[in-house]
């Protein structure tokens, strides 16, 4: 049987920008195996497979080599193909069971906000490398339990960063997320989010990473509702509101084109 697979760009309005996420809809649980092998075929960042579930969706998120527990943008294009493909009404909320716990979705206009965890960072010390493998001596370094938070001084030395990431992969790390505060009014901060570990150098925007950006800057900025951009090639707009333990991701989502797996 057929299986159609759309590519949806997430946090972004307008057709190649934002991050690419695959999204296939399936009546049944996949194989992990042929799930890890379409993603691979697909070689983006991430592709979400989801099925019918009790009460809303089951819900995996696969980069081209691994597993994650936890995918912001490839969620967001998950519940933008069911409010699409009419799998879902527009206004019923997404709710989807996952490997961090149940995240639910809903619509409201032309954007789409995330229930996701708030995952502030910790305090730590820089690992060994990591100055050397970012080219810069980072003003903060905190951890979660999912990446490393680096605070660089300026959005341009942010900008200009260019990471040996050979050496990166040495840092124990699902991925370093960099950030600074922005120097564009629109916005309260900006960010790069780099993965060599899972295959992914740099990734174009990152939903998740926001989970740890939005606590770090609400609580420097003393505001809870933010507004981010992903300063990477692609670029791409992400609104963050904190509330407590968990956090509220908004963006916007456009499907660039949909293909038959065989």
């Amino acid at each position: 049987m057929a299986i159609t697979i759309y590519q949806i760009d997430a946090f972004t309005a307008e057709p190649f920008s934002g991050n690419p996420a695959g999204v296939c809809i399936m009546p049944v649980h996949g194989d992990e195996a042929w799930m890890q092998q379409v993603a691979r075929e697909m070689n983006l960042s991430e592709t979400a497979f989801l099925n019918p579930d009790i009460g809303g969706f089951h819900l995996r998120w696969f980069t081209p080599v691994v597993e994650v527990d936890l995918c912001g943008h490839a969620t967001l294009a998950s519940a933008h193909a069911l409010w699409e493909t009419g799998a879902l009404p527009p206004d019923q909320e997404a709710n989807f069971h996952t490997a961090s716990g149940p995240l639910t979705a809903r619509k409201a206009g032309d954007w789409i906000w995330m229930d996701f965890p708030a995952l502030p960072p910790q305090d730590m010390t820089p690992p060994e490398g990591l100055s050397e493998a970012l080219g810069i001596s980072p003003v903060y370094v905190g951890q979660n339990r999912l990446d490393l938070l680096v605070v660089v001084d300026s959005a341009d030395d942010l900008r200009a960063l260019q990471p040996d990431f050979a050496r990166l992969r040495s840092v124990d790390s699902r991925g370093v997320v960099a950030t600074a505060s922005s120097d564009q009014p629109e916005y309260d901060f900006i960010s790069r989010a780099f993965f060599p570990n899972y295959g992914i150098d740099e990734d174009p925007v990152t939903g998740s990473a926001h989970s740890c950006l939005g606590p770090y800057w609400a609580e420097r900025l003393n505001k809870t509702k933010l507004v981010g951009y992903q300063a990477s090639a692609r670029g791409g707009v992400v609104k963050v509101e904190v509330k407590g333990d968990r956090v509220l991701l908004g963006g916007q989502a456009v499907t660039v084109m949909k293909v038959e797996l065989l």
